[in-house]
């Protein structure tokens, strides 16, 4: 039983060092935001409902409170912390705001939807990184200040990347595409498409390319 409470005891104190080593000041005046300490996890977290755009799920309008929520954790020191966050984006932001989060030396570890039937179109960006406080605090900023950049130019979120629509009929030529890629391209009706195949083993089989074992790319 001694032992059991010493180990226990210990794991304890080091989460509170850790957290008590964070400057959550700092990390409230970078960011902008007041966060909240969850003091058993060790985790300084800061967060934003993103109720600048309505949200229609299944005809339903959607309080943030619902799932719209972004936010960001920090954990650790203030000279080596570890941060992890999940971003709320509408399509027309994820590009810009991917860039950026990228640009500021941040993981992007998974973008996906939680809803079917939402408009506009909801999207979620985990992102992660290990560094400074005071350097995560930064690039999380840079991170939410351009989602304020472009829905303050434009409030209602765009339904399409381009800004020009595209041919009926698709004409691509794909000789100079074949020499970037250095193989041949299977066309059909004026589109190329490239896959590279690898190898592997599931089980007992050996599987490749046309199994799904690759990395393609289509263009039209």
């Amino acid at each position: 039983m001694k032992k059991l409470f010493l180990t226990a005891a210990l794991c304890g104190a080091a989460i509170g060092t850790a957290t008590a080593a964070l400057d959550t000041a700092k990390i409230d005046a970078i960011t902008g935001l007041k966060g909240k300490l969850n003091e058993k996890e060790g985790v300084y977290k800061v967060s934003f409902p993103r109720s600048d755009v309505k949200v229609v799920v299944d005809g339903w309008g959607m309080p943030p409170f619902m799932g719209l929520g972004t936010w960001a954790g920090f954990t650790g020191a203030n000279e080596r912390a570890l941060m992890m966050g999940d971003t709320v984006l509408f399509e027309d932001e994820v590009n810009p705001v991917m860039s950026v989060a990228l640009d500021q030396g941040l993981s992007v570890t998974a973008l996906h939807n939680h809803f079917f039937f939402d408009q506009p179109k909801v999207c979620f960006m985990h992102i992660e990184g290990q560094d400074s406080a005071e350097k995560l605090a930064t690039a999380v900023r840079k991170v939410y200040d351009k989602i304020k950049e472009i829905r303050t130019v434009d409030p209602k979120p765009e339904n399409t990347l381009a800004q020009k629509s595209l041919a009926e009929k698709s004409s691509i030529n794909p000789g100079p595409l074949n020499e970037i890629f250095g193989l041949a391209g299977e066309v059909k009706d004026g589109m190329v498409k490239y896959s590279i195949g690898h190898k592997a083993k599931m089980h007992e089989f050996e599987i490749g390319n046309d199994i799904g074992v690759n990395t393609w790319a289509a263009f039209a």
